[in-house]
């Protein structure tokens, strides 16, 4: 048995570097510093990265930038060359450590035509596997028309876009404390994400796009009955879609991050195992301590279903 996480996140060195030495960095300052290295091991060299692996025993990081680096809202140009930096950065860990790291993109989503541009790099020079992107653009879901050309070069590439969250939330207008921004506001982010792939057309004029929902796709499974009703009753609903939501469950994949055996049990009944894969947020705090063995130690999944989840779906997802 092997396992491979595709939900692990990294800072890019040269930004430590020029932390370090005093200097800002594609515009985020001294000031931002901290913003960015609250998590003691967003520090750590790959050696101590792969040390803590070991001893979790996971064999496999997919590589992701920190969310915090998105900066959408941020200057296209700017942002376009941070990212290129950081995917430099990623490939040439890849690179080094191709048996034990692959990695994700990230993406100047403010600006389509480079996002295309640097996913193709990415995955054809860099050998990255895909790219982590946020619920949204600024607001902009991704029914947007705007964002098709995206879609349509993940697909035509293999690429995996797999949508994390990055900011504030549907939940932070309201409430910013107790951490409900994050414990509830990320779960409904994605059950947002979910339903505007699908409601906007997009999984249907993308038949074979590859996405992968963080946190166990949020609320979507929850709430996909609501949606089909919603989907029966109303004509808006219909637009773009002849089949209701809850057929396009299986055609999403969504780590296995939910914190609740009975929450994780429902996700694969609902969108079947070969759709779930093994995600542990390292290294924040709302991870899982020892994420493998609470995988092993479940009683209502078989041996079978955890091997699909621990390795074989991403093997098979991610040609490694």
């Amino acid at each position: 048995m092997r396992t491979i996480d595709i939900h692990a996140h990294i800072s890019p060195k040269p930004f430590l570097d020029a932390m370090a030495q005093g200097r800002d960095w594609h515009g985020i300052t001294q000031d931002a510093r901290q913003t960015h290295l609250h998590n003691p091991r967003l520090l750590w060299t790959p050696e101590q990265r792969l040390a803590d692996m070991d001893s979790l025993g996971v064999d496999v990081h997919v590589l992701s930038t920190n969310a915090a680096f998105y900066y959408y809202e941020k200057d296209a140009a700017t942002v376009t060359r941070l990212a290129r930096d950081c995917n430099d950065y990623v490939g040439s860990l890849v690179q080094a450590y191709s048996s034990r790291f692959a990695g994700f993109a990230t993406l100047p989503m403010q600006d389509v035509a480079a996002s295309v541009a640097e996913l193709e790099r990415s995955v054809t020079r860099l050998g990255l596997k895909g790219a982590m992107i946020g619920d949204h653009v600024n607001g902009r879901t991704y029914d947007d028309p705007q964002f098709l050309p995206l879609w349509q070069a993940a697909e035509r590439l293999g690429a995996v876009i797999f949508i994390h969250q990055g900011g504030s939330t549907v939940v932070t207008p309201r409430s910013n404390r107790y951490h409900l921004p994050n414990t509830i506001g990320n779960l409904a982010e994605r059950a947002v994400t979910f339903a505007s792939f699908v409601f906007g057309g997009v999984m249907d004029r993308c038949p074979d796009l590859k996405v992968c929902l963080a946190h166990g796709g949020g609320y979507t499974c929850f709430g996909i009955g609501r949606m089909d009703r919603g989907w029966q009753v109303r004509s808006e609903a219909r637009v773009h879609i002849q089949r209701p939501p809850s057929a396009y469950l299986n055609k999403f994949y969504y780590d296995c991050l939910t914190h609740s055996e009975e929450a994780l049990r429902m996700l694969i009944d609902s969108v079947g195992v070969d759709r779930v894969v093994f995600g542990t947020d390292w290294p924040f705090d709302m991870a899982v301590d020892w994420p493998v063995s609470w995988v092993l130690g479940l009683e209502s999944l078989s041996q079978a279903e955890k091997d699909a989840i621990l390795w074989q779906n991403l093997e098979r997802m991610l040609g490694i």
